[in-house]
């Protein structure tokens, strides 16, 4: 179904050891309670791929389709947005107002003069932005130079300013940090690291509806799971719902750049580590050198096995879903999941290594449409 190509396949070896609650469920039941009253929710589609189960030589393939995720066009917009909410009940409530008080400041426009920043690929960025406009906040968010001027111009829609910063995505994260510590700002990051840890956990808890909707619109409990990895976050937060939904069997694979495939360094070395360099990839969101800590807290023990896959396997998987009927729109960065299935699935040994069989139950997250149409048009064709 798509060409032969070279990828890196490594098994966890400390799949399944016991470990820290990294997302208790309280804090998700919060989040879906939030995210769910939000005007405009509505649960994604999950869409059966029988032609990609045929060519997998698996009994099912499903996949959620997060391209109409609250018109942003990717599942972070259930991340991001939650938690610039979340920050800033809780930054009011130390002001002294009363719930009640608190609704009505957010319905009206929390504080102009509250400023919320995160660094970004794009998709989260949009979030922030996004959500920053729903409640009330200003905005900054911090690109690296090589995010697409249609990404910019998208999160630049909602009201956010925008600053360019030199090198790549972690660069960016340590530059929107760097700058909030002087201004006074709040940062609401995808990614969390020593000191900062609780936004970055509120952002994970949006994501897991993701997961949630998945899990109660498939017909059978999944045996595989494919994630994108990125730094981690939508990777753990899958894994915490696998688990909490009874499901905690299904093996999960997380799926990274071969560039930029910091997720499986670390399963490598056994602890959390950087890939240096200018991650160079056309999956721009997944462009991350530098695993979040809580992600990594839980993938540590609950992922099965880590895919590193070429870029060109992504083109191939996008214009894949492109060409079937109905056409189903995905990023680049949607597809790594896809891609690192149909690859391990043409080699009897990762096919025996991931347990993959005729009876196999897969499933997969498409986590962003067309974010930049130009590219996606580009690259499609």
């Amino acid at each position: 179904m798509i060409p032969a190509r070279p990828y890196r396949l490594l098994l966890n070896r400390n799949h399944g050891t016991p470990g820290m609650v990294v997302l208790p469920d309280g804090g998700f039941r919060r989040a879906r309670a939030e995210i769910t009253s939000w005007d405009g929710y509505c649960p994604t589609p999950l869409v059966s791929l029988p032609e990609v189960a045929a060519a997998a030589r698996v009994a099912a393939v499903y996949y959620k389709d997060e391209a109409s995720r609250f018109g942003l066009g990717s599942f972070k917009a259930l991340g991001g947005a939650y938690a610039v909410k979340h920050l800033l009940v809780a930054e009011l409530s130390k002001r002294g107002l009363a719930p009640a008080a608190i609704a009505e400041a957010l319905a009206k426009g929390a504080d102009p003069k509250l400023t919320v920043c995160c660094a970004t690929d794009g998709n989260h960025g949009r979030s922030v932005a996004w959500g920053a406009q729903r409640f009330g906040a200003a905005c900054v968010i911090f690109v690296h130079e090589t995010v697409s001027q249609g990404r910019r111009d998208a999160i630049a829609a909602y009201g956010a300013e925008i600053r360019v910063v030199p090198g790549n995505y972690d660069d960016a994260v340590r530059a929107a940090q760097a700058t909030a510590e002087k201004a006074g700002w709040f940062v609401v990051s995808d990614t969390s690291y020593p000191g900062y840890t609780e936004v970055p956990r509120d952002v994970m808890q949006g994501y897991r509806l993701m997961a949630e909707e998945a899990l109660a619109a498939l017909p059978v409990a999944p045996s595989h799971a494919f994630i994108q990895g990125g730094v981690g976050g939508v990777a753990a937060a899958v894994a915490a719902q696998l688990r909490a939904s009874g499901a905690g069997s299904a093996k999960l694979v997380v799926a990274e750049p071969e560039r930029a495939a910091c997720l499986l360094a670390s399963c490598e070395s056994g602890k959390p580590t950087t890939v240096e360099g200018e991650l160079d990839t056309l999956m721009a969101g997944l462009a991350c050198g530098e695993p979040s800590l809580l992600a990594w807290q839980e993938l540590e023990r609950s992922a099965y096995g880590f895919m590193a896959v070429p870029d060109a396997a992504a083109v191939d998987c996008m214009r894949l879903l492109a060409a079937r009927t109905p056409k189903i729109v995905a990023g680049e960065s949607a597809v790594a999941g896809l891609a690192a299935l149909l690859l391990a699935a043409q080699e009897p040994f990762a096919r025996m290594a991931l347990g993959l069989d005729t009876e196999s139950q897969v499933l997969l997250f498409g986590t962003e449409g067309a974010t930049d149409p130009e590219l996606y048009a580009r690259l499609v064709g």
